[in-house]
């Protein structure tokens, strides 16, 4: 009977855990991955500058703010973030630990993790503007690999 209540416990304990991705805290904003703070967070226009500063094999740990511009309509797993000057960052979440809800275009986010350069090839862009919900028309559009801003998150903050 004793192994019986453990057993009850773990299972009480691991199930009350399950489908937590997310949670508010006192600021108004909603936490998935990693728990992160608003501390040494930049603006989208200075991410961008050192953004330009990289190469294709540089990476760099930092945290920063922007508005989504665009997000995977099949399960949140990536998101596009708007930058200074019309650019955009591709933003992945390490590990796929976790996934943003699929409805927050034009809100805003902290995302924390690792920025870096890349050249998307072509088969990689058609997926994601098909997750992105791209006609065919457009998606037959795209025929070159292209230099692309990049972001493995593993936390973000969602403002409400």
């Amino acid at each position: 009977m004793k192994g019986f209540n453990i057993l009850l416990v773990v299972l009480f304990v691991s199930f009350s855990s399950v489908g937590q991705d997310s949670q508010g805290n006192e600021n108004g904003l909603k936490s998935y991955g990693a728990a992160i703070t608003l501390e040494n967070t930049k603006e989208a226009k200075h991410m961008l500058d050192a953004y330009h500063t990289m190469t294709a094999a540089d990476t760099l740990q930092t945290k920063f703010t922007a508005r989504v511009k665009e997000v995977c309509k099949v399960k949140g797993c990536w998101m596009k973030l708007d930058m200074a000057n019309g650019e955009e960052v591709m933003v992945r979440f390490k590990d796929y630990g976790f996934f943003m809800p699929t409805d927050i275009e034009g809100k805003d986010v902290v995302v924390n993790g690792l920025a870096f350069v890349e050249e998307m090839n072509v088969e990689d862009q058609r997926h994601y503007a098909k997750d992105g919900g791209a006609s065919d028309e457009e998606i037959g559009k795209i025929v070159t690999p292209k230099r692309t801003l990049g972001f493995e998150a593993d936390g973000v903050l969602l403002k409400q």
